[in-house]
């Protein structure tokens, strides 16, 4: 059973849960994954390295971490042989538990994850000709109670750490095959990328060094090509974690994404949106869908306390976006609610009136057991992208993809928690057979 408790917040309050960077273990161990360089190297001066030495252990730490991947001391061929074990009696290289991996029809992969004190969430998988997109979570459960999406009828349990975050980027490489195969390490004593200095030992952790063989890494090819949170919670109730996990996936030194291929998605905590843009600098997405104070205040609650001209005010002050980092509103179409052409045409006119270099997603609705809400017709659909497109601003309408394992957008909830493991690995066998 998870040993922390949910967390009582009612949704139209900010939710402000303690903050904590690492998901303490039961055994003791510290889990370094999601920790930016100076914190591991806190940590292991706590542990009983010197400075020098602590510098250099992270320093290479960080890169096998991040550039390279390895979950197993073992593998950092640079790190001295007697200190391999001891880093592997006081630390641990993280992944979130894989519960459940679900292929749809249409390449879409969504796992159901669980964290190491017992919480369940997910991620997906997107894959396309030119590009491949991973959906990433960033608390478990949420606090918005938007109407139209499944993900709001959980009750928020806790907020995401760093490394979870980062943990679900890691995690999708590992499953692509996505990391180097030969050493690229930095050489214990020099800089990144520099072969052949001379490694400097304590005379606690003397020892031979194995190298692998020199290698090349390429960052071309890749198929994990862009990063949306979007997925479970409210990215900007959970600032500073999704920040720092992001940090890391943009250095250039780990991860190495540029920040124009990283978009997060707001339901509108305004408050937080210019920091976002300072901070972080990704792409902004707007969960915006309706044009209207009381169609939004019911499908968007947080509406009520952020309202549109507030929203979108906050829009055109974020910095960076211009026409050629436009922002994207995402906007889902249901039926009879707000997929008018009327609706389409004040759409319009209010991202002219606040002058936005705006780009609207429609989402066709994705049903789930128990929502109220229907999906607008193909024809209404149409009619409401041309009115848009005819103004000069980009409507494409969003393939649904992943819908047959619930993985589409606003499907999100945790509902194989329910399976039994029995029920579970039979259906992995069936997968499987019927992948042969």
């Amino acid at each position: 059973m998870p040993d922390t408790t949910l967390m009582t917040i009612p949704g139209q309050v900010d939710p402000v849960p303690t903050s904590r960077d690492i998901t303490p273990r039961s055994d003791g161990r510290v889990d370094l994954l999601g920790l930016p360089r100076p914190r591991i190297r806190a940590l292991l001066e706590e542990a009983g390295l010197d400075p020098k030495q602590a510098k250099l252990r992270a320093k290479q730490l960080f890169h096998w971490l991040y550039h390279r991947g390895v979950t197993e001391f073992d593998a950092m061929t640079d790190m001295a042989k007697t200190l391999r074990p001891w880093l592997a009696e006081r630390f641990v290289i993280g992944r979130p538990e894989v519960v459940e991996a679900q292929h749809s029809s249409d390449g879409t992969r969504k796992w159901l994850l669980k964290t190491s004190d017992g919480h369940e969430f997910e991620m997906v998988f997107i894959p396309d000709d030119d590009r491949g997109t991973l959906c990433v979570s960033s608390q478990i459960g949420c606090t918005l109670n938007c109407t139209f999406c499944h993900t709001g009828t959980m009750r928020l349990v806790r907020n995401l750490t760093p490394g979870e975050i980062v943990g679900q980027v890691m995690l999708a490489r590992d499953s692509l095959g996505e990391w180097p195969k030969a050493s690229a390490s930095p050489r214990a004593g020099g800089d990144l990328g520099q072969p052949g200095t001379t490694p400097t030992e304590t005379p606690a952790f003397a020892g031979d060094h194995d190298h692998d063989e020199p290698g090349e890494y390429r960052a071309d090819g890749r198929l994990l090509t862009n990063i949306v949170m979007m997925g479970m919670g409210e990215p900007l109730y959970n600032f500073d974690n999704v920040r720092d996990a992001l940090q890391l996936v943009m250095d250039g030194e780990g991860l190495a994404l540029s920040k124009r291929r990283i978009t997060l998605s707001t339901s509108g905590v305004v408050p937080m949106m210019a920091r976002c843009g300072e901070e972080i600098g990704v792409n902004l997405a707007v969960s915006l869908h309706a044009v209207t104070k009381e169609v939004r205040d019911e499908i968007v609650p947080i509406n009520r306390k952020y309202g549109i001209e507030e929203l979108l005010q906050a829009c055109a002050d974020y910095p960076s976006a211009n026409n050629a980092r436009r922002i994207t509103f995402e906007y889902v179409m249901l039926k009879d609610k707000n997929d008018s052409d009327a609706d389409a045409h004040e759409l319009v006119r209010l991202l002219r009136q606040y002058d936005l270099p705006a780009k609207v997603n429609l989402i066709p609705f994705n049903p789930w057991s128990g929502s109220i809400y229907e999906c607008s017709t193909p024809e209404r659909i149409r009619s409401f992208s041309g009115i848009v497109f005819d103004a000069g601003i980009s409507a494409p309408v969003r393939t649904p993809r992943g819908r047959d394992i619930d993985a589409a957008c606003g499907q999100l909830k945790t509902s194989a928690e329910k399976k039994s493991r029995a029920q579970r690995d039979r259906e992995a066998a069936e997968n499987e057979t019927a992948a042969a």
